[in-house]
């Protein structure tokens, strides 16, 4: 019975040790990210702000139980430049995408709103990541063209959810053509996902672990996207995307 005990207590002291050592991480996450200047777009990536991003995400990831199947993630282009398209579910998706893509280093167009998410909000800033103004067309412009610019600098891969907001009743919504401007601008491919069950992490923690499926179901290469309209590329993308999905539920 001494044996036992001695060897829970064991088990127990390391659990401590790693709960203890997330948080220090995380509270080193925190303290980093108050150097980041929130008021400055940067036109350049932080390698190290990066790598806090992937990692905190990573361990978070595996906390809320997350599992991934990654289907024909062989199809994608080498390199940076490349626009990524993908329907938009949940609060989860850019955690996700932005974790699995990792390789390609994602800077999101995103909503003005997380960018106030604690030390997140600051480190996304840090990466290269952008708010778009849909209102006002001169803002969202100037938007299309620091995407552009930052793919032609091969600085980063641009990530954009056209459906311009998650899709709560998980239906495929009408896409904003003028997003797809960013590839035509920087003569880049245009990579189409999607991506499905991520709407069920909330209601799964903590007794369930939650598989989210990713999948290319699509390339449009650079040459045919700067030869055709935005409306055009925009139709096919998610013609792609909802065959995925009406084909492949889960």
């Amino acid at each position: 019975m001494d044996i036992l005990r001695y060897i829970l207590y064991a088990v127990l002291g390391l659990i401590a040790l790693k709960i203890a050592g997330i948080i220090i991480y995380f509270l080193f996450t925190f303290a980093a990210s108050m150097f980041i200047n929130t008021k400055k777009e940067y036109d350049k990536e932080s390698k190290f702000y990066r790598f806090l991003l992937q990692s905190t995400t990573g361990i978070g990831m595996r906390i809320m139980r997350i599992r991934y199947d990654l289907i024909d993630f062989d199809k994608i282009p080498d390199g940076r430049q490349m626009l990524f398209v993908c329907n938009h579910r949940s609060n989860y998706d850019p955690l996700i995408s932005w974790r699995v893509l990792r390789k390609w280093h994602p800077s999101f167009v995103s909503k003005a709103s997380n960018f106030k998410v604690p030390f997140y909000g600051r480190m996304i800033r840090r990466c290269c990541f952008m708010t778009i103004d849909r209102e006002n067309p001169r803002n969202a412009m100037m938007t299309i063209d620091r995407a552009s610019k930052l793919l032609k600098a091969d600085e980063v891969s641009i990530f954009v959810y056209p459906e311009g907001t998650r899709s709560k009743k998980l239906q495929l919504l009408p896409f904003h053509n003028g997003v797809f401007k960013i590839a035509q601008k920087a003569n880049v491919p245009v990579v189409v996902l999607t991506i499905q069950g991520s709407e069920k992490v909330k209601q799964n923690y903590p007794w369930h672990c939650t598989r989210v499926r990713m999948k290319v179901v699509g390339i449009l290469d650079a040459d045919h996207v700067k030869s055709s309209k935005t409306s055009d590329i925009s139709d096919e993308a998610r013609a792609m995307i909802a065959k995925d999905l009406e084909e492949n539920p889960i």
